[in-house]
Formats: C-alpha cells, structure tokens, sequence
C-alpha cells in the first residue's frame, strides 16, 4: 500500500470559499480516477502557528495505482484549476505503509 501525502500553503488573498470550491473539486475527482483505496483532505485547523494550509492524503494498492491517479486526466485537470491561482506553496511524500 502506498500514502501520497501533499501539503498547500494558499496565496493570502485566498478566500474561504475558493478554498471550498477546491474541497469539492478534490472530492467530486475521486471517483473518476480508478486505483484510489482511500482518500481524505481537509483544511488545516490553525492549532500551531506556521502550518501548511490545507492537506491530501491519498491510499493506492501500488506505485503503478500512484502513478495512474497522479497522470489522470480528471486529476490534471483539477491541479490545473485550483493550484495555479491558489497555491503559493505545495510539498509532497510517498511512502510505504506497513512494509
């Protein structure tokens, strides 16, 4: 099994509701892509100061299920939208989970 974990840190013109609108593109994608096992993303909730804004953690049975979500046209398109405007920062892992 293999997490994909991305962190966002928005633009400080970013409204709430672009950030909702993202939420919903992120979640409306999810079961357009195939491979996904698992799959959760949300808003920081400002507990500690200097956090990235916003999270994506994404299960897949395999590097190959990674590499298909992260190719995905549907998935493309929804980078494309959002983060361009959005996002002024972005850092990202894959890793194994149990082995």
């Amino acid at each position: 099994m293999i997490r994909h974990v991305v962190m966002f840190q928005f633009h400080d013109d970013v409204t709430a509701e672009q950030i909702a609108e993202f939420g919903a593109g992120l979640s409306a994608m999810v079961p357009q892509v195939p491979g996904i096992v698992a799959y959760e993303h949300g808003p920081d909730l400002g507990v500690n100061p200097g956090n990235f804004d916003y999270v994506v953690t994404a299960d897949f049975g395999s590097i190959d299920d990674y590499k298909i979500y992260r190719d995905h046209p549907v998935h493309r398109a929804v980078i494309e939208r959002f983060t361009g405007p959005l996002v002024a920062g972005r850092s990202a892992v894959q890793f194994s989970l149990g082995d």
